[in-house]
């Protein structure tokens, strides 16, 4: 505080960030809300491509396996969600591919070549999962059945590489490597070791996982609201059953893998972990703080369960999770948002982890609660139909953690997100019109999704393309014709 004389003392915080803000490249804000926007939005289309075609296959294999009509006819309806899902995902993923280099100027022109190769192979992986959807779609009543199911797994094996490139980079973001910084020069560029650096496996585990938890409990809610609505036809009880297997093996997975991925942070990005944890300073042992904001540098608001913290941030009784005051203001991340977005996917991770083990638990004790007689049946359904929406905020939640806690670093440790944005003040235009397209692609999958149900419901199986040629009359439409003449 030297320097300022006394009456300037109480207002030197709004001066450093003031200064800080007018330091700020014109193109930093729109680049960040571009991104948040774009990935928010995408990232739940891609778990659908990596989840959606594990859960078709299965229906398929049963149907023709077994020779269940209601099976086939299952996957048979999946298969063109999944076909409208991927079109405007296909949109949206295209955008993302312009951003990096229009938003974020300072990092792909310095790191380009370290983060060519991932971006490369997804890229050569939507081409395959097109490919093979397309065959899929197409090939109804024109190859066996048994055959037919085999053009899911390409398709299937395609959606989980690209998402793994994809989050390669991401994972990079957080232990950068395969590269060395000489005189200012990137050089010595490694592209595989980048691409398969050391926390990749994990994040990748973690978003797959969590790809499934999304994706199954959002098509097994639309089942339990059918079913709430009475609809317990043998199609809607197995196209609950399915996702809500592969959703369940998820809940109970995911709290194990994001506590193993979770041990790593304390030791890659300390700072992270304690606005994770809202540790102000370094306590051994920790407790795990529920709730709380910081304000004014003091936490308000949290529920403390003594050691609890040290336990699950650091596997051990004694270890704490270092403080906030260790670390330099400038390389602190805003601390709330990263708080509560680490404990509301925590939270709602656990929440439906413990619906989907009393479900199975009440079924190995013989208590079906699909079944209208059981005892809390409709409150069961509730709850999934809930689930959809939950697993999704838990999504988002997630990586909003993970990308706000990263910050002031857009490269951990080498490169800051300010010295990464460009300075044209124009994306704002950008912006507005991706806000445009986003919204419009989201009310048009609506309409069109509902239309399709509205007709499977009314008995329409074969839904006509508006694009394709039409329909030969048959002969008896053919005579009617004639006869009218």
């Amino acid at each position: 505080m030297v320097g300022l004389p006394s009456s300037m003392v109480g207002v030197s915080a709004p001066l450093d960030r003031l200064v800080a803000m007018a330091a700020e490249p014109a193109g930093l804000l729109p680049a960040r809300e571009q991104m948040a926007l774009s990935l928010g939005w995408h990232i739940v289309l891609a778990c659908f491509g990596v989840a959606f075609p594990a859960m078709i296959f299965v229906a398929h294999w049963r149907g023709a396996w077994r020779d269940d009509a209601v099976a086939l006819q299952l996957a048979k309806r999946w298969s063109k969600v999944a076909g409208v899902l991927f079109a405007i995902g296909a949109v949206s993923g295209t955008v993302l591919s312009f951003e990096l280099g229009l938003l974020w100027p300072g990092l792909m022109g310095p790191f380009g070549d370290v983060l060519g190769l991932p971006f490369a192979f997804e890229g050569v992986s939507f081409f395959v999962e097109a490919i093979f959807l397309g065959l899929y779609l197409y090939s109804w009543g024109r190859v066996p059945p048994r055959k037919h199911a085999f053009l899911l797994l390409p398709m299937a094996a395609a959606g989980v590489f690209g998402t793994f490139c994809v989050l390669s980079v991401n994972a990079w973001m957080n232990d950068p490597t395969g590269f060395r910084i000489v005189d200012g020069r990137v050089t010595d560029v490694d592209p595989w070791a980048a691409m398969f650096n050391d926390q990749v496996w994990l994040q990748f585990l973690h978003m797959w996982v969590g790809a499934f938890m999304v994706a199954g409990f959002a098509v097994a809610s639309v089942y339990a609201v059918g079913m709430l609505r009475g609809r317990r036809d043998a199609l809607h009880r197995l196209g609950f059953a399915i996702p809500f297997a592969f959703a369940s093996a998820a809940a109970v997975a995911q709290p194990l893998v994001g506590h193993v991925l979770g041990l790593r942070v304390a030791g890659t990005q300390p700072a992270k972990l304690a606005a994770f944890e809202l540790a102000t300073t370094t306590e051994s042992p920790s407790p795990l703080r529920l709730g709380g904001l910081l304000i004014d540098g003091k936490v308000r608001y949290a529920l403390d369960i003594p050691h609890l913290g040290s336990i699950i941030a650091r596997n051990s009784l004694t270890k704490g999770v270092q403080g906030l005051d260790t670390i330099p203001a400038a390389d602190r991340p805003p601390v709330n948002i990263t708080h509560v977005a680490f404990q509301s996917m925590v939270g709602i991770g656990t929440l439906l982890a413990v619906v989907v083990t009393a479900y199975w638990f009440l079924r190995w004790r013989r208590r079906d609660l699909l079944d209208p007689a059981t005892r809390g049946h409709r409150l069961f359904l509730r709850a999934v139909g809930a689930s959809g929406v939950l697993a999704v905020i838990a999504l988002e939640a997630g990586w909003i953690a993970t990308e706000v806690g990263r910050q002031p670093w857009i490269v951990y440790g080498v490169l800051r997100t300010t010295d990464a944005a460009g300075d044209n003040p124009h994306l704002w235009w950008l912006y507005g019109a991706s806000l445009v397209l986003y919204t419009g692609m989201t009310v048009g999958a609506v309409m069109v999704l509902r239309s399709m149900a509205r007709r499977w419901r009314e008995g329409e199986e074969d839904l006509p393309s508006p694009y394709g040629p039409a329909e030969p009359a048959d002969d008896a439409e053919l005579a009617g014709s004639g006869a009218g003449r």
